[in-house]
């Protein structure tokens, strides 16, 4: 639902300090409706809590929480191959550094926008601090489309990029990403220009690197991987196992295409994946060789993974939410699963699902999956391994050491059992056994809000 200022928020009886709030950062924050949705998810959970600790209504903690403690936005100036100037727009919202350096990947989307940048780097706060490491929220990018441009063309735009970036960041102060359209190569890009203008190799300045270079192993893998790791954790809490389960997949970069490998490494069968162009269904089981062919080496489509696998079925158009399954795992982009899709997931017996993406779930989709019995793991819980590994890719850096494989991945799955029981124990310590949404904002607001008491009034 797009939150408009006569939006009222279910159960906002429970606490009369919140209503008000939200209509005004509705005023404070006109046509973001991104941001709108993000911040009420989280204050319709925070009556409880706001009740029991008074401390957090009169230090105005909601206020100061969702309003950025800096807010960037720069013309990006560049170049293509034919030598025409095109001129993007640069964002970076430095949201919260109660917890510790500002972190939170870079988007490179046409949808980019202010309010997009601060919805994400509104969850950002809350995911970090559930990941139990020292660090804050915050998020970037730019409208610029890489699709279907040149490795130079993306190197030219990286570079002004940096160039107007580079004075706001640092180990200590703000550490960035990648996201959507910011993957290894743009990581290096931007890397190189940093590093040419401060004249320092201050690798724990960036986060996502190459191996050779500062980087970590499983940092590729990890919000796929963590992604299916709370979700084992939730069906382990029910008695039940993904070994043998039928899991649906949306999406096909980075963090779906690792979802379905730690998927199928725990004996699920994944027979779905999909981009803007429609979905694949493979009864099967996905090929993962062949995914990984097609998208990270071919920058292709996934219709090709039907043309070239007689298994395989290509819908056009649509998303994947009426292929039947036990488990799904939205891993695209926000609100691509709707109302619609939740009640046909419902209906075919969806056990679980778990965000890979940030926000994928409407909230009227979020309420149908809720009040079905179904177990929800929203994305500041679900898909915090990225983030995760950042940390401990920014923990080596520190030490100038290097981590196995197997360390770090075991390092992930700690994180994310962590993260599982303080959602679930808090949301029992808050009556609300079993509801991932409550606690997952609750545990992490506490965090942040005993941090910004204990620094004073900034």
């Amino acid at each position: 639902m797009t939150a408009t200022p006569d939006s009222a928020i279910p159960h906002a009886a429970e606490n009369r300090v919140i209503e008000p709030l939200y209509a005004e950062i509705l005023r404070r924050n006109q046509g973001e409706k991104e941001f709108h949705q993000a911040v009420r998810e989280v204050l319709e959970t925070l009556g409880p809590v706001l009740a029991q600790r008074p401390e957090f209504v009169d230090a105005r903690i909601i206020e100061r929480i969702t309003e950025p403690e800096r807010q960037l936005i720069f013309r990006v100036p560049w170049s293509d191959d034919s030598g025409d100037i095109h001129v993007n727009r640069g964002f970076r919202v430095e949201f919260s550094s109660s917890l510790g350096p500002y972190k939170g990947g870079l988007r490179f989307h046409p949808s980019v926008n202010l309010g997009i940048v601060k919805f994400l780097g509104f969850e950002q706060i809350f995911k970090n601090a559930l990941t139990g490491m020292p660090i804050g929220g915050g998020k970037g990018g730019s409208d610029f489309d890489p699709k279907g441009r040149s490795d130079a063309e993306i190197m030219r735009f990286c570079q002004s990029f940096m160039t107007e970036l580079h004075r706001h960041l640092g180990e200590y102060t703000d550490v960035p990403a990648g996201d959507i359209g910011v993957g290894g190569r743009e990581i290096g890009f931007l890397f190189g220009q940093y590093k040419r203008i401060t004249n320092r190799f201050e690798s724990g300045v960036l986060t996502g690197k190459g191996l050779g270079w500062g980087g970590a192993l499983v940092r590729t893998e990890a919000t796929g991987y963590g992604c299916v790791l709370f979700t084992a954790e939730m069906l382990r809490s029910r008695g039940e196992s993904l070994d043998g389960q039928r899991i649906a997949v949306s999406g096909s970069g980075n963090v779906a295409i690792y979802a379905i490998e730690k998927a199928q490494q725990l004996g699920a069968t994944v027979i779905t994946c999909s981009d803007s162009d429609g979905y694949v269904v493979d009864e099967k089981g996905i090929d993962l060789a062949l995914l990984k062919e097609i998208k990270e080496a071919g920058r292709g489509r996934v219709a090709e993974y039907a043309e070239r696998r007689a298994e395989a079925v290509f819908v056009p158009g649509t998303g994947v939410w009426n292929v039947p399954c036990d488990v799904a795992l939205p891993c695209a982009t926000q609100n691509e699963l709707h109302e619609a899709d939740a009640l046909t997931l419902v209906r075919n017996g969806v056990k679980a699902v778990a965000e890979g993406a940030n926000m994928p779930t409407t909230p009227e989709a979020v309420r149908v999956l809720q009040e079905a019995g179904v177990a929800f793991a929203p994305g500041k819980a679900a898909n915090a391994g990225g983030v995760a590994t950042s940390a401990l890719e920014m923990q080596q850096n520190a030490s100038r050491d290097s981590w196995t494989f197997s360390h770090t991945e075991e390092r992930l799955a700690e994180i994310m059992r962590h993260i599982h029981d303080s959602c679930y124990t808090t949301a029992e310590r808050y009556g609300r056994p079993g509801n991932y949404v409550v606690g997952a904002n609750i545990a992490g607001f506490e965090l942040v809000a005993d941090a910004m008491l204990a620094q004073g009034l900034i």
